[in-house]
């Protein structure tokens, strides 16, 4: 995953793009990068922020990073922004999406026999440096950020930097935000909206599907209108958005308690309380104590000030390290007492089942545990929300692996992914015996639908229902 701030302003852009970026730092923690332009032309700046904090690793950089002009990235795969030199002239561009054909891409690029790439990473070509490689085959940038939105299979947002203004191009299902603040120098542009709001910017401007505009200090125009088509990830209200964010005008706190109060509406369970796992359960935890009646506690408390999220590490051990270190119980709390947990997902399962025995070691009678939405069945094509190296990461397929051999049809998969399927009850019950929880019960995707608000047409939930 990853996130964006862009500043076009007719002062000083450093402070805002600092802030701005750094108020992403919640999508990412392994690469953070600033490039702006000025009166000395094109500066830019990245550091490994796997250890530190953005903001401290930037501090004494801001100095050399003057303009009006800039862009910024946390990114979780490759470094960026990168500054691009070509035929349409010299910009620093950076993104955020998931390419699948990227050695189809790469091979073509080979065929030209004129391309080359410098910004490897890990082996890896870098997906913004492949995306800048595109786009330079278009005869105006306009026309090669088209021809990039429409050659990669996955999703990509750009946004690109030229000495007059900003080029953003959500991509072309809008499976990622890409939105516009204004105050009165300036534009900025935020996968966030919330990243603005302290810096005295209001929103303005969010880009439809496949939308292209041009920001400068004094407006901005749309050069590629928006598609009908849109598929934006669901995932980002369950989990990855922070609270105070909005996406086509949902908000994702109040989203996270609606969620909550489906899962309650169709649930029975008796309990002593509720809690959520920090921190992207406690909204959904909320919401289902104001629903059911069940009182909301914090049976543990997540220790802020050194540890990072838990799904950040690469290795699968620094992880589940990660996330026991930071819990801290409150044993008054949990011992002989019955915990309704509210997750945001289970994925592997690894991190759940040892937050399940952490509370019973500490006396718990029960754990109840009710994930904030469906089974996740297929990995991710588009956005990069989990470090899987195959599907059979996942507990669910490891589960159907088992039951039905290696090689399972996708009329088979989705009939795992039905509710009222006897496949998916026997999956499910499967899943809590090898957890280890006293009861377990999914979010249903209609109800996840109807929490966020906006049409099952809108929204990716490719990975609970293989819905391309």
């Amino acid at each position: 995953m990853g996130g964006f701030f862009g500043v076009v302003s007719k002062r000083s852009c450093t402070n805002d793009l600092f802030f701005g970026t750094d108020y992403h730092s919640h999508l990412g923690t392994r690469r953070g990068g600033l490039a702006v332009y000025g009166k000395d032309g094109f500066h830019r700046s990245i550091h490994n922020i796997e250890n530190t904090p953005f903001r401290s690793k930037f501090d004494r950089d801001l100095d050399e990073l003057e303009g009006n002009l800039g862009i910024g990235c946390i990114s979780d795969m490759e470094p960026q922004p990168l500054l691009i030199h070509s035929h349409l002239g010299t910009y620093a561009i950076c993104t955020v999406g998931k390419i699948n054909n990227k050695d189809e891409l790469v091979r073509e690029a080979d065929e030209r026999r004129h391309v080359q790439f410098i910004e490897m990473s890990g082996g890896e070509i870098n997906a913004t440096e492949l995306t800048a490689s595109i786009i330079n085959q278009g005869d105006s940038i306009v026309e090669g950020l088209q021809l990039a939105q429409q050659k990669i299979d996955g999703s990509m947002t750009i946004l690109l930097l030229t000495s007059k203004g900003i080029y953003v191009a959500r991509d072309l299902l809008g499976r990622t935000p890409a939105v516009l603040g204004r105050n009165n120098d300036g534009y900025c542009i935020s996968f966030e909206d919330f990243a603005y709001f302290n810096l005295g910017y209001e929103t303005c401007h969010e880009l439809g599907p496949g939308e292209i505009d041009f920001v400068t200090p004094d407006g901005y125009e749309c050069l590629a209108q928006p598609r009908d088509k849109e598929r934006i990830c669901s995932f980002l209200w369950v989990y990855y958005g922070y609270p105070s964010a909005s996406y086509d005008g949902v908000s994702v706190e109040q989203m996270r308690y609606e969620c909550g109060k489906m899962l309650a509406k169709r649930d029975n369970v008796s309990a002593d309380s509720v809690a959520g796992v920090p921190d992207s359960g406690i909204a959904h935890a909320v919401g289902y104590a104001n629903e059911s009646g069940i009182p909301y506690e914090r049976p543990f408390i997540k220790y802020t000030p050194t540890w990072p999220r838990s799904f950040m590490p690469t290795r699968q051990s620094q992880r589940e390290l990660i996330a026991h270190m930071k819990l801290i119980a409150v044993e008054s709390l949990i011992r002989n007492k019955r915990l309704l947990m509210i997750d945001d997902s289970i994925v592997r399962g690894t991190q759940l089942r040892n937050t399940t025995e952490f509370l019973y070691e500490r006396g718990a009678k029960e754990v109840h545990i009710r994930p904030a939405c469906p089974p996740l069945l297929f990995g991710c094509k588009y956005i990069n929300f989990s470090r899987s190296n195959s599907d059979y990461d996942m507990i669910t397929r490891r589960i159907i692996r088992e039951r039905e051999g290696e090689n399972v049809s996708k009329e088979i998969l989705l009939d795992y992914a039905n509710p009222d399927s006897r496949n998916y009850k026997e999956m499910v019950d499967e899943i809590c015996r090898r957890l280890n929880f006293t009861s377990l019960q999914f979010q249903r995707l209609d109800d996840l639908e109807e929490s966020i608000g906006i049409g099952s047409c809108r929204l990716c939930t490719y990975c609970w229902s293989g819905r391309e």
